[in-house]
């Protein structure tokens, strides 16, 4: 077979979605078109946020491992994001198949041919957080996940451990991103994208009650991290200089908000006054929600601590404000 590309490519799983295209946008802006992607577009319409992006292939998730075959020399790297990310999913066998025998095949393949493995893990497996939230390995047996997607995803990396591979790949737990590109996430899509709807329609924010005495109506907090943001540190392991580090790793903002002020955020991005009413928690969801989320985000920053390209996000705030007057207003895609 000829090739149409003069190194090898970095392939790139989910890569239509929120995430995945912005890692696309990442590395073609620093000059990368030798990209490999991977996804299941079905019927949707998420193959808009790859217009305008540049890469050699796209190929169908369900025929990749027949695209790799003899291909060994033509892959320098995986970064694992697609999985189906609904927290509310049932069907535990789709989750199972998808999320983790998918993930553990494909990381078996990378470790057998010496690729670089970045895979995307989550912060829903720390549970309600009453452990913390450590990207500490050593205590990945003590997580307990609330749903089905959160273990699909904790069963992985707890596949890495066991097999003693966590030091030859990476496994990056995200905290809750939001940002261009999540049009085709419909009920998945993060709060701000939801809220800026209701904001224009309706002129009003609608936040859960608390469900704990802790906390008030609209009090929960989480720590929420911009997509741009969340991008570069993921593919801060795709730099040469740290293709040696492995393990697990937080992807967050490090500081959580209250939707309170997540929700004044957006109205002051839309030039609105504030306007929030709190309704009652669904009882399915109460039963797996998470009050308080906040990335303990020291290993990373270790890691990187000479690189501030890496580590310095931007202030909840101002990304909500540059998402929503640059890309939710316009209806535009990064």
């Amino acid at each position: 077979m000829i090739k149409t590309y003069t190194k090898p490519l970095t392939l790139i799983t989910g890569a239509a979605g929120m995430i995945g295209s912005g890692v696309v946008r990442y590395l073609n802006d620093q000059g990368d078109h030798h990209l490999l992607l991977v996804d299941d577009l079905k019927k949707g319409d998420k193959w808009k946020n790859l217009v305008g992006k540049q890469f050699v292939d796209i190929v169908s998730r369900h025929k990749i491992f027949s695209w790799l075959e003899g291909r060994e020399d033509e892959i320098s790297a995986v970064i694992h994001l697609g999985a189906c990310s609904d927290t509310l999913e049932t069907d535990g066998d789709y989750l199972l198949e998808n999320n983790f025998h998918f993930s553990i095949k494909l990381a078996e393949w990378a470790l057998s041919h010496n690729k670089r493995f970045i895979y995307a893990s989550s912060a829903a497996t720390y549970g309600d957080g009453s452990l913390g939230f450590d990207d500490d390995e050593d205590r990945l047996e003590e997580l307990c996940p609330l749903n089905m997607y959160a273990y699909s995803k904790q069963l992985v990396d707890l596949w890495m451990k066991k097999g003693g591979v966590l030091n030859q790949v990476v496994g990056l737990k995200y905290f809750n991103v939001f940002g261009p590109n999540e049009y085709h996430k419909k009920h998945m899509s993060s709060m701000v994208l939801k809220m800026m709807r209701k904001a224009l329609n309706e002129g009003v924010i609608h936040l859960y009650k608390s469900n704990d005495e802790k906390y008030l109506d609209g009090g929960q907090m989480r720590d929420f991290i911009y997509l741009k943001d969340a991008v570069r540190m993921s593919c801060a392991f795709l730099d040469p200089k740290y293709r040696h580090i492995g393990g697990i790793y937080n992807i967050g903002h490090g500081e959580a908000i209250t939707w309170n002020l997540l929700a004044e955020s957006l109205f002051s991005s839309l030039d609105k006054k504030s306007k929030i009413a709190y309704i009652n928690m669904p009882v399915e969801l109460s039963m797996q929600y998470q009050n308080y989320t906040c990335a303990k985000m020291d290993k990373f920053q270790k890691v990187f601590l000479s690189e501030p390209q890496y580590t310095e996000t931007i202030p909840t705030e101002s990304a909500v404000k540059e998402y929503v007057q640059n890309y939710l207003v316009p209806s535009k895609r990064w």
